[in-house]
This record gives structure tokens, C-alpha cells and sequence, in this order.
């Protein structure tokens, strides 16, 4: 397992469109993700332990970042061939078992995450209300265990900034996390 940490925010690097198959049976595209203040990409999937230690963080953060007008969607672009765990079928299952408050796509391609450009699970693209890159940063200081309670919340403070100004924190940590697992 490789851990890598995100790049620093491209602001204002416009959000990539994209079509992709969700676990409730729709087609989702960037334009029915979005919120009136902005929308959180994230790229998560079923088995990196990155992810696992923060998935409960994630569902309570999204779910708050609604009442501030910022909608969520998850992407899983990993090799389901070689990461069983990330298969479609799972990717349902962990989303009813979390009652995720996002939807949660196959990007069975990798293209969308090649065009975003994301690295690791989790990476995080905090868009505007014009869907203008505003945060790159981590969601707290997780890393494979679940950071203790009350830490910062670095992701759901700055995409709170990012509602109420359209502007992202000018200082952002890095996310880390297992390498996205890119088919040979």
C-alpha cells in the first residue's frame, strides 16, 4: 500500500464534468451533484483504512455542510479487478450500512480521476457556487485510525468559508491516503 498526500489547491481550476453510474441506480452527472453554495467531490472507496477511519466523519460533515448549501458526491475509481472490496455490489452495501447523505459513483474507467487529477482515497475537491476549486485539503487529522474526538475540523470549517464567502482558506493540510489503484 502506497500512502501519498494531496497536491495544494489549483484555486479556481474549474470542476471536470462527468457522467457516472451511482449506487442508486442513476446516471449522475457534475450538474445534479451540485448545491446553490458549492458541491464536495471526494474520492473514497470501500477499503482503504485512510477512508475507514473517517467514514463516519464524513457522513456527519456532509450532512451538516447541506444546511450551509454545499451538496456531496463520492467517486470510486479503483481497479475493482485487483480491490474486490471496491466492486459496485460493495459500494452499495457500504453505502446503506454509512446511510451516506451523497451519492456514491463508479468511475469504472478512471478517466474522472485522472481528469481531476486525484491521488489518494480520501481526496477532496471543494468547489464554489460557480464550481471553482476552493479546497484541496484534508478532512481532519485522521490518518489510518480515527483521530481523537474534537480535533479540527479542517474540511467541514473550510468549505463552511467557502458557503459564506466563495472562497476557500488560503492555508490548507494535505490529505493522505492510500494511492488510487490504477488498472495496469
Amino acid at each position: 500500500m502506497v500512502s501519498l498526500e494531496t497536491p495544494i489547491c489549483d484555486f479556481g481550476r474549474p470542476a471536470v464534468n462527468f457522467e457516472l453510474p451511482g449506487v442508486d441506480g442513476k446516471q449522475w452527472r457534475l450538474q445534479d451533484c451540485r448545491g446553490e453554495k458549492g458541491l464536495l467531490v471526494m474520492f473514497i472507496c470501500n477499503h482503504c483504512p485512510y477512508v475507514k477511519a473517517v467514514r463516519e466523519r464524513l457522513v456527519r460533515d456532509t450532512r451538516e455542510l447541506l444546511d450551509y448549501g454545499i451538496n456531496s458526491v463520492a467517486i470510486m475509481s479503483n481497479d475493482t479487478a485487483e480491490y474486490p472490496e471496491d466492486s459496485f455490489e460493495n459500494m452499495i452495501k457500504v453505502a446503506q450500512e454509512f446511510k451516506f447523505p451523497f451519492s456514491y459513483l463508479l468511475d469504472e474507467s478512471q478517466q474522472i480521476a485522472k481528469d481531476y487529477g486525484a491521488v489518494c482515497t480520501p481526496d477532496f475537491f471543494g468547489y464554489n457556487g460557480e464550481l471553482e476549486l476552493q479546497y484541496r485539503g484534508r478532512l481532519d487529522a485522521s490518518r489510518k485510525e480515527t483521530a481523537p474526538p474534537g480535533v479540527r475540523r479542517d474540511l467541514f470549517e473550510g468549505m463552511k468559508q467557502l458557503a459564506e464567502t466563495g472562497k476557500g482558506p488560503e492555508h490548507q493540510i494535505p490529505s493522505i491516503g492510500c494511492s488510487i489503484k490504477w488498472r495496469q
